[in-house]
């Protein structure tokens, strides 16, 4: 009997270990499906071992101190992978080229430059600053487009509201009435019946997603990719910002590259990728083939008529004076803080015309339903 009992507890004890086993392994394999590698981990991880090489640890120990202490999921499985690699033997660059969801090609070629050439630390510290630069710069972006996306959501929160729930109490009142109805008050009547009907309701969402996906799908293609980043180069308003971000993005990169000892064809390539616009890309690769048949990339970059004059002015003295890395610098620099001055430009124009454009939705829809009302007042009048 004992034994019995003693075997029972122990069966339980197993079967609770490894239902909680079980449980902790799925939690895992669901925090690291989730997780995701900022631009942010990677500014840390950078800045942080730049600092303990600086100040003489060795790679292999300081790439442990951050595994132990890294938060993110993916971040802490590839530099489990890395450390293990790197006490073989295996470079940091080549180490980390296997993780290209942590470590894309730009971070690669910049550590592997800093590897040959001793500055390790020099190099990770660079790519930090390039990798804040960025994120900052994707931060103003993102803040002009808040709140345009914000005031667009209200509205078309208010309209859906109004014209399904408040128009039918007052259709009601206009049938009893039996006068004639103005335009616009049909109009709104027919949007509210819209909204209330499933069928039509679910044919315009559907319509909507098909649009959506037929986009993205076509925006995958070579050609749709570059017709569409084409247009959004000229889009009135938001255009210009597009062009400033991306040429800013250019020259940050290229000039980091290069100043970190990367050569510039490589650089180049890897700038090619990084570009986020198409016709950026490939104004990028005509000046690669320049340059590998001995042209002057300033020139190559003139002539696909997408580079700001005054860019295009400054890398070629960089190029004349044997400093383009240092201009290139400048030019970011400058174009960074177009950016930021366009960004609250555009915040401080779009905020009236929002306004203005939610007021207006909302005054029709209270002059559809008024309107009938005046006219039977007009007749008992």
């Amino acid at each position: 009997m004992p034994s019995d009992v003693a075997a029972a507890q122990g069966f339980k004890k197993k079967a609770t270990k490894a239902k909680g086993f079980d449980f902790k392994q799925l939690e895992e394999k669901l925090n690291f499906a989730m997780a995701s590698v900022t631009v942010k981990d990677k500014a840390i991880f950078s800045r942080q071992l730049a600092v303990l090489i600086n100040a003489g640890v060795p790679l292999v120990k300081g790439i442990g101190v951050l595994r132990e202490q890294c938060d993110n999921a993916k971040m802490k499985k590839a530099l489990s992978v890395i450390d293990g690699d790197v006490q073989e033997g295996v470079a940091l660059a080549e180490a980390m080229r296997k993780h290209d969801y942590c470590f894309d090609n730009l971070f690669v070629a910049m550590v592997q430059a800093g590897e040959l050439g001793g500055v390790l630390d020099e190099v990770l510290n660079r790519v930090a600053k390039l990798l804040e630069d960025s994120a900052r710069l994707q931060n103003h972006i993102k803040s002009a487009s808040a709140y345009p996306k914000a005031v667009g959501t209200i509205a078309i929160l208010v309209f859906f509201g109004m014209t399904t729930f408040l128009l039918p109490t007052f259709a009601k009142i206009f049938v009893e009435l039996g006068t004639p109805l103005p335009a616009l008050t049909v109009f709104m009547l027919a949007c509210s019946e819209f909204f209330r009907t499933p069928i039509k309701l679910g044919s315009l969402i559907a319509t909507i997603f098909a649009i959506t996906t037929a986009y993205k799908m076509y925006y995958k293609t070579p050609f749709g990719k570059l017709q569409i980043d084409g247009i959004m180069l000229k889009l009135p308003l938001f255009g210009d910002l597009i062009k400033k971000t991306a040429v800013a993005r250019f020259c940050r990169t290229f000039g980091m590259l290069t100043r970190s000892g990367v050569p510039m064809l490589t650089s180049l390539e890897i700038v090619k990728e990084t570009a986020g616009n198409q016709v950026i890309s490939n104004a990028v690769e005509a000046a690669r083939q320049e340059i590998q048949q001995g042209g002057m990339i300033s020139l190559a970059l003139k002539e696909a008529d997408v580079f700001p004059a005054m860019a295009i002015h400054m890398m070629s003295i960089g190029e004349e004076t044997g400093e383009i890395d240092k201009m290139l610098m400048k030019v970011a620099d400058f174009y960074e803080d177009e950016v930021e001055q366009a960004v609250k430009g555009l915040t401080s124009t779009l905020e009236p015309i929002m306004m203005v454009g939610i007021a207006a939705l909302v005054g029709a829809i209270l002059l559809s339903m008024y309107l009938p009302m005046f006219a039977v007042f007009d007749k008992l009048g």
